[in-house]
């Protein structure tokens, strides 16, 4: 397994409520030139969490820190006009919840952060680190 030490929330920075599958978001990443998806778990609007990259395998999904980390994308980030906002329902936030905390256990070391952190994109679409302090009691 490889050493993990961040946790990295993104969204799929499409439309609220719009259903969108690991394998649509794989053939997106294929049409960019990825040689597979680049999250290792996608949550979807109903809340069902879905692999997609092995964990053991490198993501693609924060350019320059991919090697140690773990990419958790949530179906959403864009309110009815296509603008960015987080659009995380209670099942989705339920489900992300839970796997954070899941990695956590498992990568202790791991820090959680939004891809905006790493990147001028607003990806996940809220500020992941006031998130889960709001969260993580």
């Amino acid at each position: 397994m490889r050493e993990i030490d961040d946790i990295i929330i993104h969204c799929t920075a499409t439309r609220k409520k719009r259903h969108h599958t690991v394998e649509e978001i794989r053939r997106w990443h294929l049409q960019r030139g990825f040689d597979d998806i680049g999250y290792h778990y996608v949550i979807y609007i109903d809340g069902t969490i879905h692999v997609g990259r092995p964990l053991d395998i490198v993501g693609a999904h924060a350019y320059g820190h991919n090697q140690r980390s773990i990419g958790i994308c949530y179906v959403g980030g864009l309110d009815r006009r296509g603008r960015p906002a987080n659009t995380l329902n209670r099942a989705q936030e339920r489900s992300l919840i839970a796997l954070i905390t899941i990695l956590q256990s498992i990568f202790p070391q791991a820090a959680l952060h939004g891809h905006n952190d790493y990147s001028e994109k607003e990806c996940p679409c809220f500020n992941v680190h006031e998130w889960w302090a709001k969260h993580s009691q």
